[in-house]
C-alpha cells in the first residue's frame, strides 16, 4: 500500500509472508527516507507468523494508522507515535484480495460467511453474504464482491447498495486476477489477459429502471443518498404518490404529496382529492401548504370550506386563532373573512379582522351580519382618529340609520377633539388641518337630514375658525331654508315616510277599509308639525345669514350667490331682503315688497334705504311713486305719504309726479292738491327771487358798461399824492394804473405792467376762467355732475351762464 502524505513524501507499506510489514517513509527520489518494520501477533497455536493478506491506511488529520490483516487476525498500528503502537482488533482474518477500504476509512474483509467492517475501536457491522469472497472492493459507496460458487466453481460479481439493502448489479465473470477501481470504472483483469470495464449508469436510467419495477422506495432513497436537487426528489415522490393513488392508498399517497410541497404545483394534488370522500386528505395537504407559507387565496378559501363542510370547529379555531392567539397570520385575510362570513362563522371572521387590523371588515361584520350597532360604535371610539374617520365614512349610513344620536356624538368628538384635552383645538391652523372636516361625513346623513343639521349646528358652536366654515354654512343654509328639510345631495327623509303612508292608505282602500276621519286628523297634525318646523328652521336660517355677515365683516362666511338662489327658490323673503340690502341692491329690495303688495313695508323700506344722509338711494322714492301710479287701485293714503318724502328730498320734479300719478285712474286730484299748491308757492317764490337777481345783475352790467365806455372815451385824472406801496409822498418817476393805484417806480421793482394790489384778484379770476374752459373739454365731469344733481337742468344752465358751453356755429348757406 502506498500513501502520499505531502508530495514528494510517501509512505509505503509492504506486507510479507512472514508476518512482517516493511515500511519506507520519505522522499524516495532523493533517497531521504527512513525505514522501519512492524510485526503482527504470532499465530495462536504458537507456529510461525502468518502471511500478511491485506493492508489499509487510515488518515485522521495528522494521525496515520495502518490496518494489517492476516488469515487469522486484524491488527491496527498507530504510526503517529514512536515506536508505532500495535492493537489487535479481531482474531479472525481473510485470504489475499478479500480486503478493501471504504470511503469512510473503514476496513472491509470478506470471509465465506459474511463481510465485516472494522473501525479503530474494533469490529463494526457485518453483512452476511454466503460464498467464498475471492475479491472485495469499494466503489462510490457500493460494496464489490466476486463470489465463487462452490458447486460450479464460477465467479459472480455482485455490486451491493448497502444503504438501500439491495444488489445494484450482478453479473457472472470468469477467472479474475485483479479487481481495480479507477478512472470512474470498475476494472476486472482476467486470467486470460482480458480487461472488463464496468461503468455506473446515470441517475435517470437508474430511476427509470426502478420505476418499471415499482421500486419507488428504493428510488427515493437513491436520490436522497445521491444528494440530488430537491426538484428531482420531488418528481420521484410525485411518481410514488401517483402509484399509491392508483392503488387507492390515499393516505399513503397524500403523505408523499406533502413532501413535494414547494416543488410540485398544488393544483395537481388538489384536483385529485376534490371528491368529498377524500376531504380529510385534502384538508391535511392544505394545512401543510399554509404552514409553509405557500398557500394562495384560493387555497385558503378551499381549506376553510373544508373545515366548514366537516364542521370541525376545533381545527377552524386552531387555524384562525393559532391557539396562543399571537401567531403570525399565515393566510389571506380577506379570503378567510369572506369564507367564514358565508359559512356563518362570524366570530371567527371578526377575530381575523381584528387581529389583522382590518377595522373596516370587522365593522362590516358587526353591522351587516350581526346588527350589533352599539358594539360597533364602541369599537370605533377606540380607534385612532384617522382610522375612525375612514370607518365612519364607509359605514356611517348604517350607523346613522340605527343609532343617529350616538353617531353624531362620535363625529363631534372626532371633528373637534372634545374627548382629548391634550389636543383640544385652539387657534393653531395647522392642527385644524389635521382634524377631519365635517363636510367629509355629509353623505352618511343621506336619509337623516335632521341629524345632519344637529351635527353641523353643534360643530359651529364648538369650532369658530374651521377651514371648511364656508361649506358648513352653505349646507346649513340649504337645510334651514328648504321646505322639506333636504337639499339636492340628500334624500328627503319625510318624503320616504309620506310615500310609505300613501302606500298604506292605498292598501287600506283596496281592502275596502279606510278610516277617513282618523287619516284627516293625522294629516292635520302632521301638516301643523311640518309648518312649525319650517318656521323654526327659517328663523335659524335668517339668524345664520346675519351672524355670518355682520357689519364688521367685509365678506360673508357663506356663498352669497348660493344663498340668493336658495332664498329665491324657496321664497324666503326675509333672507332675500337681508341679502339684497347687504349687497346694496335696493331696487331688488323694493321689488320684493312690490311682489308681496306690502305697501307699508315699501314705504318703511324707502324711509330706511332712501335717506341720502345715511348713504341711501333717494331715487327709490321715484320708483315707489311710479309703482303706485301703475298700481290701478286706490292708494291715496300711501301716495300722500310718499309725496311728503319726495317733497322733502326733492327727488322728482312736480311735472313728473303729475305725469306718473295720472296713469292711475283710481287717484283723484285731491291726493296731489296740497303738494301742487306747496310746490307752486315754492316755484313762485323762486321766480320772484330770480327776477330780483336778474334786475340786480342788469344794473351791475349797465354800470360796468358805462365805466368801460368812460375809460375808452374820457381822460383819467390821477390825484393820489402818496405811493400805495410805501405811503410816502409820490414823486417822479411814478407809475399810475387804471385801477387808480399809483406807485413809485422803485417800489414796483421789475413788475411794472400790473398793479401789485389788484394782480392777485385778477389772477384768481383768470385761473377760474381757464379751469372752466378746461372743464368744458372734459365731458366726464359734466355728465358726472349732471347725474349727481337733483336738478339736471340747473347744471346745464350753470354751464351756459359761465360761458363754458360754446356756441354752435351754423355754416352759411350757399349763395348767401
Amino acid at each position: 500500500m502506498v500513501l502520499e502524505e505531502a508530495p514528494p513524501i510517501l509512505l509505503i507499506a509492504i506486507g510479507l509472508d512472514n508476518g512482517f510489514i516493511y515500511c519506507i517513509k520519505g522522499d524516495i527520489a532523493r533517497e531521504r527516507i527512513t525505514r522501519f518494520k512492524l510485526q503482527v501477533d504470532a499465530a495462536s497455536d504458537g507456529s510461525t507468523s502468518l502471511p500478511i493478506t491485506g493492508l489499509g491506511f487510515r488518515v485522521e488529520g495528522q494521525a496515520h494508522q495502518l490496518f494489517a490483516v492476516t488469515p487469522s487476525s486484524v491488527t491496527l498500528f498507530n504510526l503517529h507515535v514512536q515506536p508505532p503502537r500495535r492493537q489487535t482488533l479481531d482474531q479472525i482474518g481473510c485470504q489475499t484480495n478479500a480486503v478493501a477500504m471504504s470511503d469512510r476509512m473503514d476496513l472491509i474483509i470478506g470471509r465465506p460467511e459474511a463481510v465485516y467492517f472494522y473501525e479503530v475501536d474494533g469490529r463494526g457491522p457485518c453483512w452476511a453474504f454466503d460464498g467464498d469472497k475471492k475479491f472485495v472492493g469499494w466503489f462510490r459507496g457500493y460494496l464489490l464482491c466476486i463470489i465463487e460458487d462452490q458447486r460450479t466453481q464460477k465467479g459472480t460479481l455482485n455490486v451491493y447498495d448497502l444503504k438501500n439493502r439491495l444488489i445494484a448489479h450482478s453479473m457472472p465473470v470468469g477467472d479474475v486476477s485483479h479487481l481495480v477501481c479507477e478512472w470512474g470504472y470498475i476494472i476486472l483483469i482476467m486470467d486470460d489477459k482480458k480487461i472488463l470495464c464496468i461503468g455506473e449508469k446515470d441517475m435517470e436510467s437508474k430511476l427509470d429502471m426502478l420505476f418499471k419495477k415499482n421500486l419507488y422506495t428504493v428510488a427515493i432513497n437513491l436520490v436522497q443518498s445521491q444528494q440530488a436537487d430537491p426538484a428531482s426528489t420531488a418528481e420521484v415522490l410525485r411518481k410514488y404518490g401517483d402509484h399509491l393513488y392508483g392503488k387507492q392508498e390515499y393516505d399513503e399517497a397524500m403523505s408523499q404529496y406533502i413532501h413535494t410541497i414547494g416543488h410540485l404545483e398544488p393544483s395537481y394534488v388538489i384536483q385529485k382529492f376534490l371528491d368529498a370522500k377524500r376531504i380529510y386528505n385534502l384538508t391535511n395537504y392544505l394545512e401543510k401548504l399554509h404552514d409553509r407559507g405557500l398557500a394562495s387565496k384560493d387555497h385558503t378559501t378551499l381549506l376553510l370550506n373544508c373545515y366548514t363542510k366537516l364542521k370541525d370547529v376545533e381545527k377552524l379555531n386552531n387555524f384562525i386563532k393559532d391557539e396562543d392567539g399571537i401567531g403570525e397570520i399565515k393566510f389571506d385575510v380577506e379570503t378567510a373573512i369572506r369564507v367564514c362570513r358565508a359559512a356563518g362563522y362570524h366570530e371567527h371572521a371578526m377575530f381575523v379582522a381584528k387581529k389583522s387590523g382590518r377595522h373596516e371588515l370587522y365593522l362590516k361584520i358587526l353591522l351587516e351580519d350581526l346588527g350589533r350597532y352599539d358594539e360597533a360604535l364602541q369599537y370605533i371610539s377606540g380607534l385612532e382618529a384617522n382610522q375612525a374617520g375612514l370607518t365612519v365614512k364607509e359605514y356611517g349610513k348604517i350607523l346613522v340609520e340605527h343609532r343617529p344620536a350616538e353617531t353624531v356624538e362620535i363625529l363631534l368628538r372626532l371633528c373637534t377633539n372634545l374627548g382629548d384635552p391634550t389636543t383640544r383645538r385652539g387657534s393653531n391652523s395647522m392642527h385644524l388641518l389635521m382634524i377631519p372636516s365635517p363636510m367629509d361625513f355629509v353623505n352618511i346623513f343621506v336619509h337623516s337630514a335632521q341629524y345632519l343639521m344637529e351635527f353641523l349646528e353643534n360643530y359651529i358652536k364648538a369650532v369658530k375658525d374651521s377651514p371648511a366654515q364656508t361649506e358648513i354654512h352653505n349646507t346649513l343654509l340649504e337645510l334651514y331654508i328648504s321646505n322639506d328639510l333636504s337639499f339636492p345631495s340628500i334624500s328627503q327623509e319625510n318624503g320616504f315616510e309620506n310615500h310609505n303612508t300613501k302606500e298604506t292608505n292605498g292598501k287600506e282602500t283596496a281592502n275596502g277599509y279606510k278610516s277617513g276621519t282618523r287619516d284627516k286628523a293625522n294629516l292635520g297634525k302632521e301638516d301643523t308639525k311640518i309648518a312649525k318646523s319650517i318656521v323654526d328652521r327659517r328663523r335659524k336660517g335668517l339668524a345664520l345669514l346675519k351672524s355670518a355677515w355682520t357689519s364688521e365683516m367685509q365678506d360673508p362666511l357663506y356663498d352669497v350667490d348660493l344663498a340668493l338662489i336658495l332664498c329665491n327658490t324657496h321664497a324666503f323673503k326675509d333672507g332675500l331682503l337681508f341679502l339684497y340690502e347687504k349687497l346694496k341692491l335696493y331696487k331688488e329690495v323694493i321689488s320684493c315688497y312690490k311682489q308681496a303688495h306690502d305697501h307699508q313695508g315699501l314705504i318703511a323700506c324707502c324711509k330706511k334705504l332712501g335717506d341720502s344722509s345715511q348713504g341711501g338711494d333717494p331715487s327709490l322714492w321715484g320708483d315707489l311713486l311710479k309703482y303706485f301710479g301703475e298700481l290701478g287701485e286706490d292708494c291715496s293714503k300711501e301716495v300722500k305719504e310718499v309725496l311728503t318724502y319726495i317733497e322733502k328730498e326733492d327727488v322728482v320734479p312736480p311735472i313728473v309726479v303729475l305725469q306718473t300719478l295720472s296713469k292711475n285712474p283710481c287717484l283723484t286730484l285731491s291726493v296731489v292738491k296740497d303738494y301742487i299748491a306747496r310746490k307752486l308757492e315754492q316755484e313762485s317764490k323762486l321766480i320772484e327771487d330770480d327776477r330780483k337777481s336778474i334786475d340786480k345783475y342788469q344794473e351791475e352790467t349797465e354800470l360796468m358798461k358805462r365805466e368801460i365806455e368812460d375809460l375808452k372815451t374820457n381822460a383819467k385824472v390821477f390825484q393820489l399824492s402818496k405811493c400805495t406801496a410805501c405811503t410816502f409822498t409820490l414823486d417822479l418817476p411814478a407809475v399810475h394804473f387804471m385801477c387808480m393805484h399809483s406807485f413809485h417806480l422803485r417800489c414796483l421793482g421789475d413788475n411794472e405792467k400790473e398793479c401789485p394790489e389788484c394782480a392777485p384778484e385778477y389772477r384768481s379770476v383768470m385761473e377760474a376762467k381757464q379751469k372752466l374752459e378746461q372743464n368744458a373739454r372734459d365731458h366726464d365731469i359734466f355728465f358726472r355732475q349732471l347725474r349727481g344733481s337733483k336738478d339736471g337742468f340747473s347744471v346745464v344752465a350753470d354751464y351756459f351762464s359761465k360761458g363754458i358751453v360754446s356756441k354752435t356755429t351754423v355754416p352759411p348757406e350757399n349763395g348767401r
